[in-house]
């Protein structure tokens, strides 16, 4: 069964068997309107719980990216 999961900074986790989705919440997305960049890490990277691993970049702000568990990017 699949599970999600938010944080306080906005972001959500959706876990599927040993991999995991990550993303903004739709409150982030509103409140950063029309999104110009995203800058994402690169397949093969790994990162720890909480570091910062993206920035999106809209008209209104730039806002950090962080990830809510330890892991690797495959895709």
């Amino acid at each position: 069964m699949d599970k999600l999961f938010f944080t306080k900074t906005h972001e959500w986790i959706k876990i599927e068997d040993d991999t995991a989705l990550v993303g903004i919440t739709d409150y982030a997305q509103k409140e950063l309107g029309d999104v110009v960049f995203v800058e994402l890490p690169k397949k093969g990277e790994k990162f720890r719980q909480f570091s910062r691993f993206g920035t999106i970049e809209s008209t209104k702000a730039a806002s950090e990216i962080y990830l809510p568990l330890s892991g690797e990017i495959i895709e």
